[in-house]
């Protein structure tokens, strides 16, 4: 056997695997709906957007039109703004936020700012036509109160059959939690900014 791999070693992991096969087998057989999906990626870690635009790629895959609406995000130049151009035809991108927070320091217009894009994700999510509506950095602007949770929540659950929407941004409001089908919480253990390294092309833009 390879590596003093034994033939009881392969036999057990054999066993070992066939057991999981079973299992899993049958909570596949268990998962027979389908639906439109609320799925938030929330949490301190880097990731949130970047598995968005992993999740944006799949959908294209499969045919679907993707709306985009970016409410935080909007005074650098991004490695995925140029990358979604090559997908005009499947994704529609809207930049709609001014910076950062700690950027503007103006509340009216911060708040201003989301609610047009909060109307351009109604209008993407009222519009057939897409299969996914990635709403990026939403939960910020929940946080700090740009936009009332309740009627974001309210519409979000109100969505029509069959529409995908995934929301992101760290600190998602408790009411979001609840009304998704989906959360993934990003853990921060090691950043290299604590170190001192700046933000780099390609990798945090």
């Amino acid at each position: 056997m390879t590596d003093g791999i034994t033939p009881d070693d392969a036999e057990r992991h054999r066993r070992k695997m066939a057991k999981r096969r079973e299992v899993q087998q049958a909570k596949v057989a268990r998962a027979t709906r389908e639906k439109g999906l609320l799925m938030v990626h929330t949490g301190n870690g880097k990731g949130k957007s970047t598995a968005a635009f992993g999740l944006i790629l799949r959908a294209v895959g499969h045919g679907l039109r993707v709306g985009l609406v970016q409410f935080i995000k909007g005074t650098w130049p991004t490695g995925e703004q140029e990358a979604l151009k090559r997908l005009y035809d499947l994704v529609d991108h809207r930049v709609m936020g001014e910076g950062f927070t700690w950027d503007t320091q103006d509340l009216e217009r911060d708040m201003k700012a989301a609610r047009a894009a909060w109307d351009t994700a109604l209008a993407m999510m009222a519009d057939p036509a897409y299969g996914l509506v990635v709403l990026d950095e939403l939960n910020v602007a929940l946080r700090y109160g740009y936009l009332p949770v309740e009627e974001v929540v309210a519409a979000l659950a109100a969505r029509r059959d069959g529409l995908h929407v995934l929301v992101t941004g760290r600190n998602a409001k408790p009411e979001l939690v609840g009304a998704a089908d989906l959360v993934t919480e990003m853990t921060a253990v090691k950043h290299p900014f604590q170190a001192g390294i700046k933000a780099q092309k390609g990798i945090e833009f």
